[in-house]
């Protein structure tokens, strides 16, 4: 990345080096050939800077300055564009909401990807305001935890992390506890079937004996 720095000159302006005139001298030669050495450099060094899925966006560019061109079109833009998108990730974020059959982690990761596309334009953006978002935005089942950590933690000092480890938590014991219930259930439903059977096959045998008591008295 140092060396792409160096040869920023280059990659913005696309300058090739002066032609050599007639009978050159070693120097001259030396530092035609030092300037001319630089396009293939700098082209280096942005194919190794970037990322695979960003690579393959400007493979076809042929110097350096198309691919800065072409990264800072599609990355930058012009500053009208800039604020669009900007307002359009702001208002992303402030509608945001939990979805039923959701994780916390899931939440979180969807929230915090909105985040990080708005701090890549420059702009700050507190942890405060990303608890505060999380709490507003929640399910109604974690309103009981909501209330307990509003009561028992400083909101503007409360991490992201510290936040999603108390909802995970809490979470999973909500969890934990419904699959006994449903366990509880299961067995309840198996031993009335189970019952129920018993109580069946016992009419049965009652049935039979009684009608083998009636053909012995018959017989006699």
């Amino acid at each position: 990345m140092l060396g792409l720095l160096s040869e920023k000159s280059l990659v913005e302006n696309d300058v090739d080096p002066a032609p050599l005139g007639d009978d050159p001298t070693i120097a001259q030669l030396k530092n035609y050939e030092e300037q001319k050495a630089k396009k293939p450099r700098a082209l280096t060094y942005l194919h190794s800077a970037l990322l695979e899925t960003i690579f393959l966006s400007v493979m076809a560019c042929e110097t350096p300055k198309e691919i800065w061109e072409k990264l800072r079109e599609e990355y930058e833009g012009s500053q009208r564009v800039k604020n669009v998108k900007l307002l359009t990730l702001k208002r992303e974020f402030e509608m945001h909401k939990m979805k039923e059959g959701e994780t916390v982690k899931e939440y979180a990761r969807k929230l915090m990807e909105i985040v990080n596309k708005i701090k890549l334009f420059g702009k700050p953006f507190p942890d405060s305001k990303i608890v505060e978002k999380m709490l507003i935005s929640l399910l109604a089942r974690f309103e009981p935890k909501i209330s307990a950590i509003e009561e028992s933690c400083d909101l503007t000092k409360l991490t992201i992390a510290e936040l999603i480890s108390k909802l995970h938590a809490q979470e999973q014991r909500t969890c934990l506890r419904d699959n006994e219930t449903v366990e509880g259930a299961f067995q309840a439903k198996q031993k009335w079937r189970h019952q129920g059977k018993m109580n069946k096959n016992g009419g049965v045998e009652k049935g039979k004996a009684a009608n083998t008591s009636k053909d012995h008295e018959k017989k006699k």
